[in-house]
């Protein structure tokens, strides 16, 4: 039938995109598995499989790192193929949905004044190790290792088999510099066993709680 004149033509009908909860708890009917079958029921990771958490993560981070999954700037063979089928929305729908997730509660941190130097990990993460110029993480990543705004994420509460496999794609140069491009260098300045002790020592947050 031809519309009446005068009257608007009705725009083409199209279904709404998914929302992020339901990317994140059902997947996609495009082939997109539930987030949750890798990150956790409620994002707080697998620790066990190396899944990072999602929970409480800010949201332009998550968006950026979809992003660069989606161009292929960041590289992982399981994230990479959902990540270039999912639309930009989607994209910022799911970042959006597990940013707004509580972390898990009781991430704990040694840090303190009387850390030991033969604690490498919890020296590099509090201190750092200036004579190389290398700052400690904290000094980006928070008191804690808690996150600061919408660049430094938080390293409390992620596994260790993930934060170590991070340190060493920045070492080797297989993962993009990132925004302030401070990773690569100071990647390139930890020792493989330094790398080790770093990720355990922020991954005992994690542990600490559960055993709590």
């Amino acid at each position: 039938m031809h519309a009446a004149k005068g009257a608007e033509p009705e725009p083409p009908s199209q279904s709404p995109s998914p929302s992020g909860r339901t990317i994140a708890t059902q997947g996609t009917a495009k082939g997109i598995p539930a987030c949750i079958s890798c990150h956790g029921a409620n994002g707080e990771g697998n620790a066990a499989a190396g899944f990072p958490r999602l929970a409480g993560v800010s949201e332009p981070y998550l968006a950026a790192q979809l992003a660069a999954f989606a161009d292929g700037t960041r590289e992982n063979s399981i994230m990479q193929p959902f990540a270039k089928i999912m639309s930009r929305d989607g994209r910022e729908a799911v970042a959006q949905y597990f940013s707004s997730l509580p972390a898990p509660k009781d991430l704990r941190s040694r840090d303190s004044a009387d850390v030991s130097t033969t604690d490498t990990g919890a020296w590099l993460a509090t201190r750092g190790r200036w004579q190389q110029d290398l700052p400690a993480c904290v000094q980006c990543h928070g008191p804690g290792g808690a996150g600061v705004g919408t660049v430094f994420p938080p390293l409390a509460g992620q596994p260790a088999a993930y934060i170590e496999a991070q340190l060493k794609a920045w070492k080797n140069g297989t993962r993009a510099p990132g925004p302030l491009a401070l990773m690569p260098t100071i990647a390139s300045k930890l020792s493989d066993a330094d790398i080790q002790a770093v990720a355990q020592y922020y991954a005992q947050a994690d542990a600490q709680a559960a055993n709590k």
